[in-house]
């Protein structure tokens, strides 16, 4: 489990202004500022700019940040990189990866600037290709993350619209094993229908009960929903407790299980619980320094 909450990781457009000052006071837990698919191609210089005078600037307190680059096979890539070095961010999300050597040719790129000297490479997990190589990715040197891009995986895949999403679970959980395999943090793609509340929370509970450690989100409106979902409930905290003291009294006792609400609880179980109010925590830290 994830310590770190990444509950809510919220797409912010490098060339809009207004939207770069908003996200200082958003109640998120990450900040995806994106140069790529949300920027116009006629825009990519000035939101390049835009979002690196932002990010200097500071005042995004403890949230993660986190840059999407443009592809490393479009001409903006090495751009991209060289400027957004003075920002240190904590991680670069590298779009359409494909395999374990596009994130080692990221990594090169930039180790040839100073500023990069902490930071993470994530990745979007949005091509079959990728899908399929999702082991060898995740294992990557430098890795932090993988970010899913759904809608472009379920391009590619030709998938007809589902509410289940029933055409992309296999992809979804593949994803999920590679990531928790390697022990990086993985998040799930966006919900499209930002004023779909309740739609948004089916499916937010549907990554969190694949073992999601947040969901990638669109719009504002979507933050408040995520946070919930993804955050231990008060029936999971009151039963964590519960487990630890059961445990630590059976303990006490020269017992190697104890029991709660008729269930066996061993060693394995107490390591969830007591993860599961560690990361409430880091939730109220977060939520109190916001």
């Amino acid at each position: 489990m994830t310590l770190r909450p990444y509950r809510s990781v919220l797409y912010i457009p490098g060339s809009r202004t207004r939207a770069l000052e908003k996200a200082r006071s958003m109640p998120v837990d990450s900040i995806i500022f994106d140069l790529e698919d949300a920027v116009a191609l006629e825009e990519k210089a000035s939101a390049r700019a835009t979002l690196v005078a932002h990010l200097s600037d500071g005042g995004y307190g403890v949230r993660s940040q986190i840059i999407r680059i443009n592809g490393l096979d479009t001409p903006w890539a090495a751009v991209d990189i060289a400027a957004i070095a003075e920002a240190r961010p904590e991680a670069v999300l590298l779009p359409k990866v494909d395999n374990a050597q596009m994130i080692s040719q990221l990594s090169a790129a930039m180790d040839r600037y100073d500023g990069f000297e902490n930071t993470q490479i994530w990745a979007m997990m949005e091509t079959p290709r990728g899908i399929l190589n999702a082991a060898e990715i995740a294992d990557a040197p430098r890795m932090g993350g993988m970010v899913m891009g759904t809608n472009d995986l379920a391009k590619d895949l030709n998938t007809r619209f589902d509410p289940t999403r029933a055409p992309l679970l296999a992809a979804l959980s593949h994803c999920v094993l590679a990531a928790k395999a390697a022990g990086i943090v993985i998040v799930d793609g966006v919900y499209n229908a930002f004023k779909d509340d309740a739609g948004l929370q089916i499916e937010a509970a549907q990554g969190r009960d694949m073992g999601f450690d947040g969901k990638t989100l669109i719009h504002p409106a979507q933050v408040a929903v995520a946070n919930t979902v993804f955050a231990p409930s008060d029936v999971e905290l009151d039963l964590s407790e519960r487990q630890i003291a059961a445990f630590e009294a059976a303990t006490a006792e020269g017992l190697g299980v104890a029991v709660v609400d008729g269930k066996i609880v061993e060693n394995l179980h107490i390591e969830t619980a007591r993860a599961t109010l560690a990361k409430a925590a880091m939730i109220a830290k977060l939520e109190d320094t916001a």
